[in-house]
């Protein structure tokens, strides 16, 4: 009974409340970050990219939520901007190329790093293996064991595998994404 009196105001606040998340988008540079912050706003894959310089800022409405992203360049020269983009944001998406497995341990390690530092304590994870599509990729199960996610304790994380291009799994990324935005997690 509870439940759906609960449903039910979800859905009245729904009409007239937005809910608003911020999250910040890493990894090394090529894995795609800046592709599938493209997609989820527009629905359109680009196969030029330019490898992004700095940050870049983007907002996207979806369904009542509006998620602020905050996409960081993953040059070995940008990575120590993280940690200060990521600090109160409602999830750190960190996105791997599945493909390319010679920076998979460059990756975890960074992924690693990142996460010890205290302010960023207990900020949920979203791993995102990007490029599925390709036929060298691996899958899900391989990305948590060779990112070493299981070692993770102080959070909430959630690996998926994805395609920018294909647009494969986006979706569920979305629906992760949306239940972390500010109210769903108070």
């Amino acid at each position: 009974m509870f439940a759906f009196f609960g449903r039910v105001l979800d859905w009245f606040k729904s009409l007239f409340w937005k809910e608003e998340m911020e999250l910040t988008l890493v990894g090394l540079q090529y894995s795609g970050k800046t592709t599938f912050v493209n997609v989820i706003a527009s629905g359109q894959f680009n196969e030029d990219m330019i490898p992004t310089v700095g940050f870049n800022m983007r907002k996207v409405s979806k369904g009542n939520v509006t998620i602020k992203i905050w996409d960081i360049g993953g040059q070995p020269r940008f990575r120590s901007m993280w940690e200060r983009y990521c600090r109160g944001v409602n999830a750190i998406v960190f996105m791997v190329d599945s493909a390319d497995h010679d920076k998979l341990d460059a990756a975890k390690n960074e992924l690693h790093n990142l996460l010890e530092k205290p302010q960023l304590l207990g900020i949920p994870v979203l791993v995102l293996g990007n490029k599925k599509d390709l036929s060298n990729a691996i899958d899900e199960k391989e990305i948590i064991e060779k990112m070493n996610l299981a070692a993770i304790q102080d959070r909430e994380v959630c690996c998926y595998s994805v395609s920018c291009k294909e647009k494969e799994n986006i979706d569920i990324t979305l629906q992760w994404l949306t239940q972390h935005s500010k109210s769903a997690r108070n």
